[in-house]
């Protein structure tokens, strides 16, 4: 008997397993009542949306509380499908549908096969997703555009549409449209701003320009880095071990910058897939307050490490599966986010110097 038959029903039961394990998690939130706890709040901000009404609380000083909406009005207008259904039935439809777009993100992948059913296990397993799936968050919506700009990266309107919509979202992939120009993908960039612009336009006729400036506002008081209760950045850890506002705050700053930095360098004189891979990673590492969940679109590099035989990728995700919530003290969190980077670092910065190498110029 040869082995691979054995692998293959291993494989089947353990993601029979994950996958039982995730629904049971979703379920359990639903019969608490916290399914769904942010897409209610896109939720009442499209009905805002639609009545002209402001979306945004401006009372509010700190992130995290119930109904708190202080994403781009466009997104808003996005929700509108879902928000004009009945509550249950929207939270459901919005939970299905990240579902959804998780496998077809995964599936989407420009990796082998059998590097997808490999990922698509991980994500079964990751906590990261099943908690933003739990929630309703958005973060496997821009799992899916991440996944198709990768994919299409050379197709100017697949790479410009999926950027947009990531920006409209959550203002951070907007990252991706400067990667674009200095990546000599002006096409794309373009195409990014128009349908961005587009996007934004309508939005701001129906709800004003006031919605601009309220959010503004808005993001400018809660975004606070030190002082966000349960944000696993490094000011934050830092300071609940005991570090001043001042110093945890210089350690932020200090790791953003770092980042940046990184995605810099691997930009100038890395490949074009792994600079756009550390803008990705750093689209969600590199922001005012560092959640668990925003560690699921770290299954983007590891399938691109994964592909490239770097087996031990697989163990980012591991060290965050669901079965260890409790037990992976919070800041494995950024650590592997730094993992993950310089690890993309450090074999696209080797490919694009073997590139070099081999080109005409040097020949």
């Amino acid at each position: 008997m040869t082995l691979a038959p054995v692998l293959r029903v291993g494989y089947a039961l353990a993601l029979a397993g994950a996958l039982v394990w995730a629904a049971l998690i979703i379920l359990t939130s639903s019969q608490n009542g916290t399914l769904g706890y942010d897409y209610l709040a896109y939720d009442m901000a499209a009905d805002r949306f639609l009545t002209g009404q402001a979306m945004y609380d401006p009372d509010a000083q700190s992130t995290g509380s119930f109904g708190l909406f202080f994403y781009p009005p466009p997104f808003a207008m996005l929700v509108v499908p879902f928000a004009v259904l009945p509550t249950d039935i929207a939270v459901w439809a919005w939970t299905i549908g990240l579902v959804v777009v998780s496998v077809a993100a995964i599936w989407l992948l420009p990796v082998s096969a059998r590097v997808r059913w490999v990922v698509l296990l991980l994500a079964a397993l990751s906590w990261p997703l099943v908690y933003a799936i739990k929630l309703g968050q958005v973060g496997p919506v821009l799992l899916l555009t991440f996944a198709v700009g990768w994919r299409w990266m050379d197709r100017p309107v697949a790479l410009g549409v999926s950027a947009a919509l990531g920006a409209v979202i959550k203002i951070q992939p907007a990252l991706l449209i400067p990667w674009a120009v200095l990546t000599g993908r002006r096409r794309a960039a373009l195409v990014a701003v128009v349908v961005g612009g587009a996007l934004a336009l309508a939005a701001t006729v129906v709800a004003g320009p006031q919605a601009w400036l309220d959010e503004i506002s808005l993001l400018g008081r809660v975004s606070r880095p030190v002082l966000t209760e349960h944000a696993l950045g490094f000011g934050r850890l830092a300071y609940e071990a005991g570090a001043s506002e001042s110093l945890a705050t210089l350690i932020h700053w200090a790791n953003f910058a770092l980042v940046l930095a990184v995605v810099a360098l691997v930009t100038w004189r890395g490949s074009a897939v792994a600079s756009y891979l550390a803008v990705v990673i750093a689209s969600q590492f590199a922001t005012p307050v560092l959640w668990d969940h925003y560690a699921l679109v770290l299954l983007l590099p590891v399938a691109w490490l994964l592909q490239r035989g770097e087996w031990w990728a697989a163990l980012i995700p591991l060290v965050t599966a669901t079965v260890l919530v409790g037990i992976t003290p919070g800041v494995a969190y950024p650590v592997f986010f730094w993992v993950t980077l310089l690890a993309v670092a450090w074999f696209g910065l080797r490919d694009g110097r073997e590139a070099r190498v081999g080109s005409p110029f040097f020949a």
